[in-house]
């Protein structure tokens, strides 16, 4: 290791975010986000944040901190989610949080655990230099952003109010102002089982999935290319899992396809639904053996609300800020990012009302993968970043 980064490596946020990623908090965890959770409230109550939990799902629980202000400026909110994908075949031990080579490595390093260090030493960084801000700023490490979003679902349930929001998604130094909608569909085919050696005695499921598909990529795909979006891109999905059948000498008189739909703001869940609906009405009347059902994926509702749009709001405070800061800081034009994955922004920006811009330390790139990792400098940097947004949009 070169020497020059010895004094980055004992930087605060780097150690925190070391000490986040040791915790694991995927879905097979027991109990899940807890663990972390505890740390981080102990964390921020032990350096004189104000702090809380909020009671999600057993012992599975939101960390709000506040940073109060003088009462004269914007609130801002700090959202990070405190879930992380497993750990899967990562190429390295996912807990262990080494640095190599300038990166701090493991499961939530990049997603988004980085982020939330960040946020919390920017807080700490602001309170320790003893001079109020004219706003509060808040922390909402929530859970659960990696499936339901029951944790910022919560966070808006709870009647939190702000100015403006960021998600510390990884955004490499630019930012989104919006982002498609999520819906995860599976369709469910019906078939006939039968002998292998007498197959015209049955009803192939996987055949009839396949016309299915065929279908769905000649005449609906061609459609959702055309759907633009200024800040989002096209409308798109894409065929993430099929199954069908039991074994080779038999007929499959079942078959699953599950479908990740992103849709634009013109689009909602059951225009998105009825795209599909109609195709499976027309097979079903040119073939009176095909049966299908289509459901929305349980893995992917929320209590009460849906993966909204995050739709842009380019004049907004928040987003000049953003835009300002990074600008001076990166001493050129912030790239915007316009095809990034769904975020928690959504949940805030539709349903709690608050203007929210995404922008995170880390490359969307190392999010989920098998070497996931995040920048020691972007953590570093983030932190810098994250104070002079907070400073300038809550004064």
């Amino acid at each position: 290791m070169e020497d020059k980064l010895i004094p980055m490596i004992e930087n605060e946020v780097v150690k925190l975010t070391q000490e986040l990623i040791r915790i694991p908090s995927h879905k097979h965890t027991e109990n899940r986000e807890s663990a972390v959770a505890e740390f981080i409230y102990n964390y921020c109550k032990d350096n004189g944040l104000e702090v809380e939990y909020q009671d999600v799902e057993g012992l599975r629980r939101n960390v709000v901190a506040k940073l109060r202000g003088t009462g004269t400026g914007k609130t801002l909110i700090l959202n990070g989610h405190i879930d992380t994908v497993p750990p899967y075949e990562m190429n390295f031990d996912p807990f262990s949080a080494d640095i190599v080579d300038g990166y701090v490595q493991g499961r939530g390093a990049n997603d988004m655990k980085g982020a939330v260090a960040c946020m919390i030493t920017a807080m700490l960084n602001i309170k320790k230099e003893g001079k109020l801000l004219g706003g509060d700023i808040i922390l909402t490490a929530a859970v659960g952003e990696e499936e339901k979003s029951d944790g910022t679902e919560y966070v808006v349930k709870s009647g939190i109010k702000a100015d403006g929001a960021i998600v510390g998604e990884p955004s490499n130094y630019g930012y989104a102002l919006g982002h498609r909608g999520l819906e995860w569909l599976e369709i469910k085919i019906e078939g006939k089982i039968a002998h292998g050696g007498i197959p015209e005695l049955g009803i192939n499921a996987i055949s009839k999935a396949a016309k299915l598909i065929r279908k769905i990529e000649d005449e609906l795909m061609p459609k959702l290319k055309l759907r633009q979006n200024e800040w989002m891109g096209p409308s798109v999905m894409n065929f993430g899992f099929i199954k069908g059948g039991t074994q080779p000498s038999s007929v499959a008189d079942s078959c699953v396809i599950q479908i990740d739909r992103r849709y634009l703001p013109e689009e909602n869940v059951e225009s998105v639904i009825k795209e599909y609906q109609d195709i499976i009405d027309t097979i079903s009347k040119e073939d009176p053996e095909f049966k299908a059902e289509i459901i929305r994926m349980d893995s992917n509702l929320m209590d009460e609300f849906d993966h909204a749009p995050l739709i842009a709001q380019p004049n907004s405070d928040i987003a000049e800020t953003v835009y300002d800061v990074l600008k001076d800081f990166n001493k050129k034009e912030p790239n915007i990012e316009k095809r990034r994955g769904w975020t928690d922004a959504g949940v805030l920006s539709t349903y709690g009302k608050i203007l929210t811009v995404v922008t995170g330390p880390g490359d969307l790139k190392y999010s989920h993968a098998k070497d996931e990792k995040i920048p020691v400098i972007d953590l570093i940097n983030y932190v810098e970043i994250y104070t002079k947004i907070a400073k300038k949009f809550c004064n």
